[in-house]
């Protein structure tokens, strides 16, 4: 992997990426999610699913990839590969690099390939290196286990002073927002904590959009 440019060009304000909670009712979420997406610089929305039968999986995606897409937000499906085109999504997160080399070929060269659930440095260095379009840290694993903060701090500049592939970093809490873009995540995750008080979103996502600001570069 290529190393990032040193002091060449400034870096790029890092964006966000939200992660929905688990979604049952596209309709009665289409239009939270549109006032969450009106409230900051949102790159990438996540789409957790709630176990049901394929179609009705695929009609809950495409009732709210539109509602990204006309935003210029991408849509990313939670797994799920094999649903993607039909979803009309516009990419996959993986989880594990298992996941991630049994979808890329399904997912490639067309729709984005995110992985996450990546344990050691040398998984993520795989990853980016077999195309992924972005690795995550920090985000809680099946039993809502996750990494000690200063290890997923550590990891993310680490990941940002030596490589070029873009990084999210996962945020359990508005209080972790500025110490990663710190850090220098390209992106940070919110997780479905910011939907649990539904009148709440927007300014959430607006707090966590000034906490991402960088500092005025210096003469």
């Amino acid at each position: 992997m290529a190393s990032r440019p040193k002091q060449s060009e400034p870096r790029p304000a890092p964006r966000l990426y939200l992660v929905t909670p688990r979604v049952t009712d596209a309709t009665a979420f289409a239009g939270p999610l549109a006032a969450a997406l009106a409230a900051g610089d949102v790159a990438a929305v996540l789409l957790r699913l709630a176990e049901a039968d394929e179609r009705s999986l695929i009609n809950i995606a495409k009732t709210l990839a539109p509602v990204a897409q006309a935003k210029d937000v991408a849509l990313l499906l939670d797994g799920r590969a094999e649903l993607v085109a039909r979803a009309r999504a516009d990419g996959a997160h993986l989880t594990g690099m298992a996941e991630f080399g049994a979808a890329f070929g399904i997912l490639k060269p067309d729709r984005i390939a995110g992985v996450g659930g990546l344990t050691t440095r040398h998984d993520a260095m795989t990853a980016a290196e077999q195309g992924a379009d972005y690795v995550m840290f920090g985000e809680p694993d099946a039993e809502g286990v996750r990494p000690t903060f200063s290890a997923i701090e550590e990891r993310v500049a680490w990941w940002a002073e030596v490589f070029e592939a873009p990084c999210v970093a996962f945020a359990a809490g508005i209080e972790e927002v500025a110490p990663l873009v710190a850090a220098g995540a390209d992106f940070i995750a919110l997780g479905d904590w910011i939907w649990r008080d539904a009148h709440n979103v927007a300014a959430t996502i607006a707090d966590a959009a000034q906490r991402m600001r960088l500092p005025e570069p210096t003469a």
